[in-house]
Parts: C-alpha cells; structure tokens; sequence
C-alpha cells in the first residue's frame, strides 16, 4: 500500500484543469464512485480528485467551551482519513491508475465537492453515503450535487448500497406496523 500512497498527494488550493472530482466518505458507496473515478480518469489520461467534507467539531460554537482542537488539525485528520481510504482502494483499482489528489473542505459535503468540481470535467458521487436515511434511493448529498453542481454528475449505485436498502425494506416490511400512541379523539 505504501507504492499506492505515495501516487497520492494533496490538492492545491484553487483546482484548476481537466480533472475528475469524486465525494469521498469511506463508506462503500463511495469506494464504488472511487472505483468508477479512478477508471474514467485513467481512461481519459487527467488526474482524480478525491474530496471529503469534515464539519468542525460542536464545542467551536459555544462561546464558553474550552477545546484543544484547531482548524488545521481537524483539517489535517480529514486528510488522513482520505489518503489511508484512497490507498485501500487504489491497491484494488485496475492498473496503472491516474495521479490523485486529495482535498479535505470544510462545510457541507455538496458544498464543497460543488465548489470543488467546479470547472472539472466530472464530479462522481456514490448513491448513498453514511446519511440516516438507508431506505432512500439517492442520498442527499447525490441529489444536491445532480440538481446543482455546474458539470456533469454521474451517481454510482454499488452493490453493497443496494444490499443494504434491501435489507432494510425486507425489515420494515416483516415488521408489524408502529403505533406512534397518538390517536385521534
């Protein structure tokens, strides 16, 4: 894994040129747009971007909390994360893959791989991510960016995605129906 690793290096500040831009979270649905990332940018010859959204921690927003944490090394954590997870996966990837890069935003996930992917040739997002919705088709974040990023999105469906929303339908329905005890009359 370190050969992998060291084909990874962190995004300049300002992304510029061809380039495709994929959500990362390191959940299954997004090792499979990862997947996918990785294939088109090797088959069009231009660099993968691999993009994770962090928020800052809760304490930042109470005036009187004491904390030891900083921007920069939640920040740096995130980056982390990202370069240990696109490792695993590019250990996996068909051979030879793309340069990639890695940038970890501050915000919302669809804000920033919108702000991110703007001006790159693609932005690829997996169906589903660690959202609290399992029963959806198209997470949040997927919907955002296929409604309002300024390139073409493609969403990709993984297989461990659809497992799990099967699951979970194949559960609801055995289940008997919930009474909330708020009746009427």
């Amino acid at each position: 894994m370190t050969e992998e690793r060291s084909r990874i290096r962190e995004a300049d500040e300002e992304p510029t040129g061809a380039r495709v831009v994929v959500g990362v979270d390191c959940s299954e649905g997004s090792r499979a747009a990862l997947l996918f990332a990785l294939a088109d940018g090797a088959r069009r010859g231009i660099p993968v971007e691999a993009v994770s959204a962090y928020r800052p921690p809760d304490y930042w927003l109470d005036f009187y909390a004491v904390g030891t944490g900083t921007a920069d090394t939640v920040r740096e954590s995130a980056l982390e994360r990202v370069r240990t997870f696109v490792g695993e996966v590019l250990s996996t990837a068909p051979a030879p893959p793309p340069d990639v890069r890695v940038h970890a935003g501050m915000g919302t996930p669809a804000d920033v791989l919108m702000r991110r992917a703007h001006g790159a040739d693609l932005l690829v997002v997996g169906s589903r991510g660690h959202g609290g919705f399992g029963a959806m088709l198209l997470g949040s974040t997927s919907m955002q960016c296929a409604l309002h990023a300024t390139c073409p999105v493609t969403v990709v469906h993984s297989p461990e995605a659809h497992r799990e929303r099967l699951h979970l339908h194949r559960n609801r329905a055995a289940a008997p129906p919930q009474r909330d005890g708020a009746g009427i009359g």
